[in-house]
């Protein structure tokens, strides 16, 4: 089984700005949200585990190794999506300045940069390749974004773009794909 982690809240400052592959920290609450969900995430037959580089998931995953006595692969693979020079702006900056151009990560995945980032299409490919090269046997808890998330589960159920919004879990929400039988 496959379960995908989405590292808890970010510092209270970054909170409505764009940080996407930015390495920013988590808030006092993320922190204590991280150490609680550690504790608690269900781990049977758990045997690889992963994370991010970026350190909002390697925490989460760094407190996972420790209770489960396993290494933690960093996979960079599994970092949130590129947003080129949006990152670290807020979303109202821009939106004041791009309008609704934002709207082309979903109108036109294949093609739209944000900020000169990644497109929709490359995090979605980027996400199932890792995905792809997953072992058939022992559970895997990987520690990642909720871009990543959605674009594999929206990948994955073959649903378009615009409905992949959704698929995007909450900060320390875990997303189990249980009918996953490997490549």
């Amino acid at each position: 089984m496959v379960t995908l982690l989405r590292h808890t809240a970010v510092a209270r400052h970054w909170q409505g700005c764009c940080y996407g592959a930015s390495d920013v920290g988590l808030s006092a609450a993320g922190l204590a949200a991280a150490r609680a969900l550690a504790e608690a995430l269900p781990v049977a037959g758990v045997t690889r585990l992963q994370a991010s580089p970026l350190r909002r998931a390697r925490l989460l995953g760094g407190l996972l190794s420790r209770r489960l006595g396993l290494p933690l692969e960093i996979v960079p693979a599994l970092r949130e999506r590129d947003f080129g020079a949006w990152e670290g702006r807020s979303w109202d900056a821009i939106h004041a300045e791009t309008g609704d151009s934002m709207m082309g990560m979903i109108e036109a995945p294949d093609s739209f940069r944000p900020g000169g980032g990644e497109t929709t299409a490359e995090l979605a490919q980027r996400v199932l390749a890792w995905f792809e090269t997953l072992p058939t046997d022992g559970g895997v808890v990987a520690v990642t974004h909720g871009g990543p998330v959605a674009a594999l589960r929206g990948r994955l159920a073959g649903l378009p773009v615009p409905e992949w919004l959704g698929l995007i879990p909450a900060h320390g929400e875990a997303v189990r794909l249980p009918g996953w039988t490997g490549c």
